[in-house]
């Protein structure tokens, strides 16, 4: 792909803004439609056409694939984290209400938490499912 210069430098301004829309689907999830799975594939998806335009080498290089797994248990580790805190506050298992004084501020904070994980985790999985299937050609 290095001969494909009009490719490389249109992904070079989209990556930027694919991922900022990412995050703004992330944080804007609470007040209206997206959240956390939305937001986890935009980003995976972002990643994965640099890896197309740039190399999965150089993809590799700039997230590698140990930190990416370790990305994937943070995620399903705070989703999970949440429910255990609610559970050991009083409350049900992801009841959020019980996560601070107040049981909007609660169901928010917790909510955020819960989309964050959802994100995390999901754009962490698609990009370890890629560079499975990316790295079956060396192999």
């Amino acid at each position: 792909m290095k001969h494909h210069l009009v490719l490389r430098v249109v992904a070079k301004l989209l990556i930027p803004l694919i991922l900022l829309f990412a995050l703004y689907v992330q944080f804007h999830g609470d007040y209206g439609p997206g959240g956390g799975f939305q937001a986890g594939v935009i980003f995976g998806a972002g990643f994965i056409l640099y890896a197309l335009v740039f190399g999965v080498d150089t993809a590799t290089a700039v997230a590698r694939p140990p930190v990416v797994r370790v990305c994937v248990a943070l995620g399903l580790l705070l989703f999970s984290g949440v429910g255990v805190v609610s559970l050991l506050l009083g409350g049900r298992y992801l009841d959020y209400s019980v996560l601070a004084d107040d049981p909007v501020r609660g169901q928010h904070l917790g909510i955020l938490l819960i989309e964050l994980g959802v994100g995390i985790t999901v754009a962490a999985v698609m990009v370890t499912i890629f560079f499975a299937f990316a790295g079956r050609e060396r192999a």
